[in-house]
């Protein structure tokens, strides 16, 4: 595994002149030479971000547990110490790249409105199988701005340049958001997969014996189950139901709750403990957190 801590030694790496600002690089992807010496390909770990709309036909990425092609064009996200690797599809064939990387230290958007604000943008945490496919339109958006940033950097730096670059890569972050949420709302027929696959399965988990045991489904199991990142399955639910994926979970579990207050003779406690909570508190606080009724209160209305 390679680290690297600057931007400038990632561009020795991948043999490229160092960048005119140390803190900030954008990169037109065309220009990197294709490095076909790591066999296997080595995993690397920036220390910044990445912002990258590009196409590269007959590269594979490694990121996470997926890997991903970029044959189309995409708008993907890296938060800095991410794990990663690419490689050629097939080394017998010609690599093809065109795009645009923006790298961004952290220490570069110190003292700014961005630094507080940058990691709420959930795309961060979304796998690279989960990035945003841009239209003709979007994608003339953002190489815009990313074609003001270059030209910003390669300028004579002055007092104005970092608050000009900073605005600008808060109008990439937003435009990104408005365009992620355009894919949740466009992909209906994919989301509506998701959704009936989400409910089969906390069916068949509220359902099964051994809730006891295995306690409550938690997001990062079901993200992992539906193979999304938790980000973006709660990101996708919340535009497409106006609940995250674990408000899905409490209304599966409430609704077990319901049926088994009205329908059985169970003690609270035991209702509890069978929905797979290990304090009766706990499950009496979201009861009527979630209906504006104690357990004892909605039991007591079917009465």
């Amino acid at each position: 595994m390679k680290r690297f801590a600057t931007i400038s030694a990632f561009h020795e790496y991948v043999q490229m002149p160092p960048p005119p600002h140390p803190l900030l690089s954008v990169v037109d992807v065309g220009t990197v030479p294709h490095r076909a010496d790591d066999e296997p390909p080595t995993s690397l770990v920036l220390e910044f971000y990445s912002i990258a709309v590009k196409r590269m036909r007959n590269v594979r990425a490694q990121y996470g547990q997926h890997s991903f092609d970029f044959n189309e064009g995409v708008l993907s996200f890296m938060a800095p110490n991410q794990v990663f690797s690419v490689a050629a599809a097939d080394p017998a064939a010609a690599v093809e790249k065109s795009g645009w990387v923006v790298y961004i230290h952290p220490d570069f958007l110190w003292n700014t409105p961005l630094a507080a604000t940058i990691k709420q943008h959930d795309f961060w945490d979304y796998a690279l199988t989960e990035s945003l496919f841009l239209s003709a339109r979007e994608e003339d958006t953002i190489l815009g701005i990313v074609a003001a940033i270059a030209q910003e950097c390669s300028a004579n730096l002055d007092r104005f340049s970092k608050q000009i670059i900073v605005a600008q890569l808060d109008g990439l972050l937003q435009y990104a958001d408005r365009f992620y949420h355009r894919q949740f709302l466009t992909r209906e027929k994919a989301n509506h997969e998701v959704l009936a696959r989400l409910e089969t399965l906390l069916e068949t988990y509220f359902n099964q014996a051994t809730l006891v045991e295995r306690g409550l489904p938690t997001v990062q199991y079901v993200a992992d189950q539906l193979h999304l990142s938790p980000k973006y399955l709660s990101s996708l639910l919340r535009v497409a139901t106006g609940q995250t994926t674990q408000q899905h979970i409490h209304a599966w579990l409430i609704a077990k709750a319901k049926e088994k207050l009205s329908t059985t003779t169970l003690t609270v406690s035991e209702i509890a403990y069978e929905l797979g909570f290990e304090h009766l508190q706990s499950f009496s606080k979201l009861f009527k957190t979630k209906t504006s009724l104690s357990p004892l209160e909605f039991r007591a209305s079917f009465t």
